[in-house]
């Protein structure tokens, strides 16, 4: 399916189920459509904002060969602390051990402690606070 097709089925999905805006990622690209009412005539147009796929960021440094790295468990939305405005509850550089709580993942309305299985520094965090992780996605990496 070419480009201009994929757009008009989404302008077709829009107006099937009177959609004011629907975002679609496809691979590197996303898509944003926005109905938006004009002024002057006074009907509803459909307008199409593309974004192109953003510039390829630096790919991020490699873990070294000794590093232990924790993945996520479940698919939920990551979170450093227990409560908004509360210190995290390890910060890059920090030393953990064994069953420390490194995060809490929420995950339909339940919030699950993620502990540690290494002894070590966290040496990066890799999801942005609020973020969604997938299941099996890295979140820390932890040198001995």
């Amino acid at each position: 399916m070419d480009e201009r097709s994929a757009l008009d089925a989404m302008l077709g999905i829009m107006r099937e189920y009177d959609l004011d805006e629907l975002t679609v990622r496809a691979g590197e690209s996303t898509y944003q459509l926005v109905a938006r009412a004009e002024t002057s005539a006074g009907n509803v147009s459909s307008r199409v904002q593309t974004q192109l796929p953003a510039p390829e960021a630096p790919s991020p440094p490699a873990a070294a060969p000794n590093v232990k790295k924790v993945s996520a468990p479940i698919v939920g939305v990551f979170y450093r602390s227990s409560a908004p405005g509360t210190e995290p509850f390890v910060e890059a550089g920090d030393r953990v051990e064994v069953g420390q709580v490194l995060c809490i993942l929420e995950a339909m309305k339940l919030m699950n402690e993620i502990t540690s299985d290494y002894a070590g520094t966290v040496s990066r965090i890799l999801p942005e606070n609020g973020a969604l992780v997938s299941l099996g996605e890295e979140m820390f990496w932890i040198e001995p």
